[in-house]
């Protein structure tokens, strides 16, 4: 039986499975509890699981993450809230110097199973550090695991298999796709691979490899281009760290040409790590330069200018027709 379902109830649903099936699951953060959360993702969770597994904490982000690594040391698998991605930076130690590491520190005798959730991505028109994409920060740390889902169906299966995994997983949750788009989800427990690309369209002429909401906008100019016989392939990367290169460079095999898109700034970030590794190891496969499309390297823009700052369709097919024809 499958329900249609926003992206936001698919990672609801996916939150209330897991904790029916393990009563160490834990969800914790501000407001998440009665409240839901800010955006109502945990609602409903409290009613359901009892405050002593659904449950507010203070403002203190710093707090919400030591939090996290105690109790997975004690058995626990927590599922803390960081209300928006930019107030991780109120606990990068505790995700870089702490819980990425630890298993490491501890020669493997202890796992940290840790799902962060947080918010982000632009085009909601949200206040200041609310928006930001900073998953540029985060992808080169070692033992941490990076990823974010472009759909309702993977939404629900990449919750469950973080939750299930025994690594520290950063879950990036985009704002503009909580309510802007439905799936049919399953209604029974399902997993999605927390370390594999999808080809979500297939295609012969070029390859767009992109993340979270920008999947969406370059499918649109794969059905533009479509109309002019230009055949686009389409791979979601949905995860960040570890990258799948096997399934962007069987793509880049067959169609020779790749544009990769961000909607992060495009200094450091994930798609210059996909770039370094088809020049690394699969540049003979190419017969024009990478494209790639970001965001300026700039500050994050307030509300009015959002739009004209962050990567679109129309960006997107521009680069793709200037590969096209070099």
């Amino acid at each position: 039986m499958a329900n249609k379902l926003t992206y936001i109830k698919a990672i609801t649903q996916g939150l209330d499975q897991v904790l029916q099936d393990d009563p160490k699951t834990l969800i914790f953060g501000e407001d998440v509890g009665k409240n839901g959360g800010v955006f109502r993702t945990t609602e409903g969770l409290q009613d359901k699981y009892g405050e002593d597994r659904v449950f507010d904490t203070p403002l203190a982000e710093s707090g919400i993450l030591g939090m996290s690594i105690g109790l997975s040391l004690t058995g626990w698998r927590p599922i803390p809230e960081i209300q928006f991605m930019g107030f991780t930076m109120e606990a990068v130690d505790s995700v870089v110097g702490q819980m990425s590491r630890n298993r490491f520190r501890m020669s493997g005798a202890k796992s940290m199973p840790i799902t962060i959730r947080t918010p982000f991505g632009g085009g909601t028109h949200t206040a200041e550090l609310h928006g930001d994409s900073l998953e540029n920060l985060f992808v080169g740390v070692p033992g941490l695991r990076v990823v974010t889902p472009a759909n309702p169906y993977d939404a629900k299966g990449m919750i469950i298999s973080a939750v299930e995994n025994n690594d520290p997983v950063l879950f990036m949750e985009n704002l503009k796709l909580y309510r802007s788009m439905r799936d049919e989800i399953p209604a029974e427990k399902y997993t999605v691979p927390l370390d594999k690309a999808k080809v979500v369209r297939e295609g012969t002429d070029i390859t767009v490899v992109a993340y979270s909401a920008e999947v969406n906008e370059a499918l649109k100019v794969a059905d533009k281009l479509a109309k002019e016989n230009i055949s686009v392939e389409v791979i979601d990367l949905r995860s960040l760290s570890p990258i799948d290169d096997a399934t962007i460079f069987a793509s880049i095999d067959k169609t020779h040409k790749v544009v990769i898109v961000q909607e992060a700034q495009k200094m450091a970030g994930a798609g210059a790590q996909v770039a370094a590794d088809i020049a690394e190891k699969d540049i003979m496969s190419l017969d024009s330069p990478i494209g790639c499309v970001a965001s300026p390297d700039s500050v994050f823009p307030f509300a009015m200018a959002e739009n004209d700052w962050l990567p679109n369709a129309d960006d997107i097919e521009a680069k793709v027709r200037d590969i096209l024809s070099y």
